[in-house]
């Protein structure tokens, strides 16, 4: 993975590298699709908060909103206000702040790992997220210390990234292919404990542990969104403000070492922004895969490599993505309602098939 340089804060020069791997959009074009990804994420709150079982239309919608918001206009119809502020904002609204947290999540173990496959699903950390809330959620918190979900999965996701970490070290390092290796192996274990626990869970209990396990925002309320929202608005301003150093250590470790990176150091803290990260975000609509595998590739085509340009853009993506994925999870069979995860993985089981073939031809290449 190429990357630009650290910025002359670091040592270097904060343009080195920048031209070295083809992208679409400059300085501009940057500036321009960030004012654009605003402009639709408010488009699709208005859409999103109308769609549904129950059509709304957007006037009555844009209505309710303003006052709500700011007092302005007539008091609306208490049965669109119920629908519409207490009932479907707070979801989409969350459908924005996991996207936003999982593909900055994924940008960031990306450049950790110096591995494009890797995502909190694949590296195993949203597995370990899982089987902590699960256990909460079956088990009940009294049989895990008092421990609520949120720091269950916390918990679960510091482990498995521990446990990753622990398993690919070598004498020589930690190599990509191995991290990788070992997140796959542990998210397998930890999805074969997550069934266990659903086989003794109560059967009344199982079909809501099922559909959280595919991944869902139904059911958020106000209160909910809290934590999550701060959690990746303070992960992605630490990483962006750090964003030289994750260029310089997705260069590799002796260049990082070179350019004046603590390595180790800030591995640590990378593995524990990530796993905080995950789990928040795991605890509040459980298992959404190749989000953070794709909309990082997709910032990395659009505006190259440097990670100051990355997150901001991956945030934007990721919440844009899962927030239509939230529409269609909604409309396409109404008045039921579909897992999210089941949309991510039809699109990203083929960009993940797509991203093999294309590491595998630049090796062969190289």
């Amino acid at each position: 993975m190429t990357v630009s340089a650290l910025g002359s804060g670091d040592g270097l020069d904060e343009d080195a590298g920048a031209s070295e791997s083809p992208h679409l959009l400059g300085t501009w074009g940057y500036r321009t699709l960030i004012g654009v990804l605003v402009g639709v994420m408010v488009a699709s709150i208005v859409v999103g908060i109308g769609a549904g079982a129950a059509d709304i239309p957007v006037s009555t919608t844009i209505d309710v909103l303003l006052h709500q918001l700011f007092g302005i206009g007539a008091a609306p119809d208490p049965v669109a206000v119920q629908i519409i502020w207490e009932l479907r904002a707070p979801r989409v609204l969350m459908a924005l702040v996991v996207g936003a947290g999982l593909s900055v999540a994924g940008c960031a173990l990306q450049a950790m790992v110096r591995n494009p496959l890797a995502d909190p699903y694949i590296m195993g950390t949203a597995e370990g997220a899982t089987l902590g809330a699960v256990a909460v959620l079956v088990l009940g918190p009294a049989a895990l210390g008092g421990i609520g979900v949120s720091m269950a999965a916390f918990i679960g996701a510091m482990t498995s990234m521990l446990l990753v970490f622990a398993l690919a070290r070598s004498r020589s390092g930690y190599a990509p292919g191995r991290l990788i290796l070992s997140g796959v192996a542990l998210g397998y274990l930890f999805s074969a404990m997550t069934g266990i626990l659903q086989f003794v869970s109560d059967p009344r209990e199982l079909r809501g542990v099922l559909f959280w396990l595919l991944g869902s925002v139904a059911g958020t309320q106000w209160e909910d969104l809290g934590l999550p929202a701060f959690v990746v608005i303070a992960s992605t301003a630490w990483l962006v403000l750090l964003s030289r150093r994750l260029n310089a250590l997705a260069l590799g470790e002796e260049s990082a070492v070179a350019l004046g990176v603590d390595v180790q150091r800030f591995r640590v803290q990378l593995m524990v922004v990530t796993s905080v990260l995950v789990g928040a975000v795991v605890a509040v609509s459980g298992s959404i895969g190749f989000v953070g595998l794709m909309v990082p590739h997709a910032a990395r085509m659009l505006v190259g490599p440097d990670h100051r340009r990355v997150l901001p853009l991956s945030l934007l993506l990721g919440a844009a993505f899962l927030g239509a994925v939230d529409i269609l999870a909604r409309v396409v069979a109404a008045p039921s309602e579909l897992p999210l995860g089941i949309f991510t993985a039809a699109a990203g089981a083929p960009f993940f098939i797509w991203l093999l073939r294309r590491s595998q031809r630049q090796i062969e290449l190289g």
